[in-house]
């Protein structure tokens, strides 16, 4: 955080709002469509930013580049189809930040760089983040929405087995963002995210 300047904290601040909020509505959106009113009885089917802002994983974005919302509470036992349905929910946040950068970078086109360069940089920073949300959350590691999308479309079998990593995958987490915190060189999330996202990026905007 110490390394970024005034306006890419600002740009941050701003566009993590409406990408956190969106994602995260849209878990609880698609979970009370598939039969789970979980979410919306705790009062998360809102667009309210209020409802899904974690202080701490916002803050982390803005120190490591890597945060999160608080979690959309789902119970696949009230899903129609189980963890189908389960794969489905967590499918969508991602998604949600795909169709905001694209919505976004596509009205950054139409304005063909016009408007003050603060606005337009705002833009790029906001599509940036969604990418990134996009390809961090489908990571298959626990907890994050790619762990959930994986669980749901395995095979049987290969399922129960995979679910089981659901208690370590916090610690593999957690241990990748300190790797790569400590070692640049062996950042492979770091590399993973960031090539990802440009290649994505360059895609949009140019």
């Amino acid at each position: 955080m110490l390394n970024r300047s005034v306006e890419e904290i600002l740009a941050l601040m701003l566009a993590l709002i409406p990408a956190f909020t969106v994602h995260e509505f849209a878990h609880a959106w698609v979970a009370n469509r598939l039969g789970d009113s979980t979410a919306k009885d705790l009062g998360r089917l809102t667009l309210n930013p209020l409802k899904h802002l974690d202080v701490l994983g916002t803050l982390m974005v803005l120190v490591a580049g890597f945060g999160w919302a608080k979690p959309v509470p789902v119970n696949p036992n009230n899903l129609r189809h189980g963890r189908k349905d389960l794969a489905l929910v967590a499918v969508v946040g991602p998604l949600s930040n795909l169709l905001m950068a694209v919505a976004v970078a596509a009205l950054w086109q139409l304005s063909g760089g016009s408007g003050s360069d603060l606005i337009q940089y705002f833009l790029l920073v906001f599509v940036a983040l969604n990418v990134s949300l996009l390809f961090f959350n489908l990571l298959p590691v626990s907890p994050l929405d790619g762990f959930k999308v994986a669980l749901g479309w395995l095979p049987e079998a290969l399922a129960g087995r995979f679910a089981r990593t659901a208690q370590i995958g916090p610690l593999v987490l957690l241990g990748l963002i300190i790797l790569g915190s400590l070692a640049p060189q062996l950042d492979i999330l770091g590399k993973y995210i960031y090539g990802a996202t440009r290649f994505v990026l360059m895609a949009l905007v140019q």
